[in-house]
């Protein structure tokens, strides 16, 4: 539901009522994953998404009839065999959605600190008895609360600890836990949509590569910084698409600035007396994801320079350099496209391999390699 967090905050202010349609559960192939959304007003506005258009019809019938008997459902879409083009997903996968009307209730706090850029977790039972489906919680990153899902206060608490820690790790996905607050009671399932602001892209070198990678890295949802030493090149003018443009060494912003474990770090300055001691601090850093811009000489040199100043080689296998995916790219839009894309792949699990004619899943549950995060809002 957070993800048309700002048009659903509008129709809130605007006295709008509403029920929204929240994909909770997908199984196989399936174009959206939990947490993607559709909402229709009273109206019969329609915003949002679901399945990429495969069941839409279908959901919003659900959403208005939500509004006109004000109950709560869980609807399973599924491959219709004997027609494609039927209530189905011709993709063959299966969604579970969640569909509840909004009155009130934690939803307009949960709403407005999504908009505000604010760090907060909405927890929803998607799973359970009947007079406990779309109950909702709203926790804040120091694990304080908003809302009440049932009769136990240890549910409350257990609920709320547990949101707590998918905020922390940016994670949206589902989580169980037993009704009264333990995990031998009945089992309840919880959707928990993390808000949480956007991951940052930091690209140290001014050059012509970097501003075509800035565009890319905001189209991805990144908040991205540019840092280079050289105040000539380090200009917002040079790039207006920057989130903020710093003119400092390399090695010395990243020492004092804030990452997570979204991050992602691309070194475009390809010199040694910056990318060394920038890399020696990146690789030690528990970020997403580490990349750097050079030939294939200057891979090997820097790798030994790296070496002669203490990086490991655990360390080293972190460094994706060559940065990028072969795309055969030259010219700096190409090149950004290729660098944006081992990101994606990177984040998700993806091998960067030809979809055609091979057997690997097109949607992957979560990353596989070293520097993976599970699957998080962006």
């Amino acid at each position: 539901m957070l993800d048309i967090a700002e048009e659903l905050h509008r129709w809130v202010e605007q006295g709008r009522a509403f029920a929204v349609a929240t994909v909770v559960a997908v199984g196989g192939s399936a174009p959206r994953q939990p947490g993607a959304a559709l909402a229709v007003d009273s109206e019969g506005t329609a915003i949002g998404s679901v399945s990429g258009g495969c069941v839409e019809g279908a959901v919003y019938d659900l959403c208005v009839q939500a509004l006109e008997d004000g109950r709560t459902v869980v609807e399973r879409f599924g491959y219709s065999d004997e027609d494609a083009f039927a209530v189905g997903l011709t993709c063959g996968g299966i969604i579970d959605i969640l569909v509840t009307p909004v009155r009130g209730g934690v939803f307009p706090a949960a709403l407005a600190a999504a908009v505000g850029g604010e760090a907060a977790a909405l927890a929803r039972i998607v799973s359970g008895p009947d007079d406990l489906l779309g109950k909702a919680l709203l926790v804040r990153p120091d694990g304080s609360y908003e809302g009440k899902l049932g009769g136990h206060p240890e549910l409350d608490r257990t609920a709320a600890g547990e949101a707590r820690a998918m905020l922390d790790a940016g994670r949206t996905g589902t989580l169980e836990i037993g009704e009264d607050g333990s995990r031998c009671g009945q089992h309840l399932t919880l959707l928990v949509e993390s808000s949480v602001p956007a991951p940052r892209m930091i690209v140290f070198g001014a050059i012509d590569f970097a501003a075509a990678l800035v565009r890319v890295g905001k189209f991805l949802g990144y908040r991205v910084t540019v840092c280079d030493a050289r105040p000539v090149f380090a200009t917002p003018a040079r790039f207006p698409e920057a989130d903020e443009v710093v003119v400092e060494w390399p090695h010395r912003y990243l020492e004092s600035t804030e990452v997570d474990g979204r991050t992602v770090l691309c070194v475009l300055t390809h010199d040694a007396k910056f990318d060394v001691p920038l890399l020696r601090i990146a690789l030690r850093l528990p970020v997403a994801y580490v990349g750097a811009m050079g030939s294939r000489r200057t891979h090997l040199d820097r790798n030994e320079r790296l070496r002669e100043v203490g990086v490991t080689e655990i360390e080293l296998a972190r460094l994706r350099s060559p940065i990028g995916l072969d795309l055969g790219a030259r010219t700096p839009e190409e090149t950004a496209l290729s660098i944006g894309a081992e990101i994606v792949a990177n984040r998700r699990g993806g091998t960067g391999a030809s979809l055609t004619g091979a057997h690997t899943p097109i949607h992957h549950d979560g990353p596989r390699g070293p520097l993976g995060r599970i699957g998080s809002v962006a």
